[in-house]
């Protein structure tokens, strides 16, 4: 199996659950560690007898046929993607290059070398945003997608790409749609592991508009397993929503979590919105609970103690992001 993207937040969660639930399976990471990418998030894997770690980038379309020539991989997960959308306001290329060209150069070595599956994991902003003042409305897998800003366009497109070559090529793909993930190892640029550990440096945290947008948030495990059940049940060419249902304001979590680790909430500042900044997300996930028998473990006031606990016991995660030496250690160790 091929996860790419492995050394990111959540490709990392999955390979800490898949590794060791499977160990009749060989994992191979591939990831191109750029800033969000962290070698040390492998640590729980990396001695794994039924796993090995590839430094590349799947833009790179040589690299990527030699890598499936080699391997001859039965699975693919792509995980690997630019996924901050302040940073694609600023420079939309990079987003495209990698989450769309990428998602196809993938595509291209599927079929050519044959695969079981390809599995693309995306995102709930390529729908677009609901308003607030509907609450009884929820996006179904069925919806128009409608993208907001470069980030989310760049994943419908990857979306596009992968129906295309299911279509065209008969590629056996998957697609699930994930709610905002909350979790161990998650870069401080995502507004939880943000809030916290600013917090903990009690420096200012910033909220965009007056943090009234509403997020729905899902524990990283609870989506790490949806994936597990969607790669082995889903029915090819189908896609798939994943979602929490712990539907909260920005500034409703960045106070919960200032008020779990007793700091003032003077903390916050409020900044100018981001420009068209979506204003809600909410998915219907029927279809991956009554086909697939899918079910969350836990709601967002359960779990979050548990997040900040982690953050606060690892400094020395956060110092090496902080300082930049986590961009160094696969050298140092390789």
């Amino acid at each position: 199996m091929l996860v790419t993207g492995g050394a990111g937040f959540i490709g990392s969660n999955f390979l800490d659950y898949m590794v060791n639930k499977y160990k009749d399976y060989y994992f191979i990471c591939l990831d191109a560690l750029t800033y969000a990418g962290n070698y040390a998030n492998l640590n729980n894997v990396i001695d794994a007898d039924n796993f090995k770690f590839v430094k590349g980038d799947i833009t790179d379309v040589d690299f990527i046929d030699e890598l499936f020539k080699k391997e001859k991989f039965d699975y693919v997960v792509n995980f690997a993607a630019e996924s901050h959308v302040d940073n694609s306001l600023k420079n939309p290329s990079i987003f495209f290059n990698t989450n769309a060209l990428g998602v196809k150069n993938l595509l291209d070595a599927c079929r050519k070398y044959g695969i079981k599956r390809f599995y693309q994991v995306s995102t709930d902003e390529v729908y677009g945003d609901l308003p607030l003042d509907r609450p009884d409305l929820m996006f179904k897998e069925t919806e128009v997608l409608k993208p907001s800003n470069p980030y989310s366009a760049s994943k419908a497109c990857a979306e596009m790409i992968c129906q295309a070559y299911h279509r065209s090529y008969n590629v056996p793909i998957v697609i699930s749609r994930c709610t905002n993930n909350y979790g161990v190892k998650q870069f401080p640029e995502k507004l939880i592991p943000m809030t916290i550990t600013k917090a903990l440096y009690d420096e200012k945290i910033c909220i965009h508009g007056d943090g009234t947008n509403v997020r729905d948030w899902l524990f990283v495990m609870d989506h790490v397993k949806a994936i597990d059940l969607i790669l082995h049940n889903g029915k090819d060419g189908e896609v798939y929503n994943v979602a929490g249902h712990n539907e909260l304001t920005n500034k409703r979590v960045v106070e919960t979590i200032l008020k779990k680790m007793g700091k003032d909430k003077k903390l916050i500042e409020y900044v100018t919105d981001r420009v068209g900044n979506d204003l809600r997300y909410a998915l219907d996930t029927t279809k991956l609970e009554t086909e697939l028998g899918w079910s969350r473990s836990c709601n967002f006031e359960e779990r979050i103690q548990d997040i900040i606990d982690w953050y606060t016991n690892n400094k020395e995660w956060i110092e090496g992001i902080k300082s930049k030496e986590y961009l160094s250690m696969f050298f140092a160790k390789n």
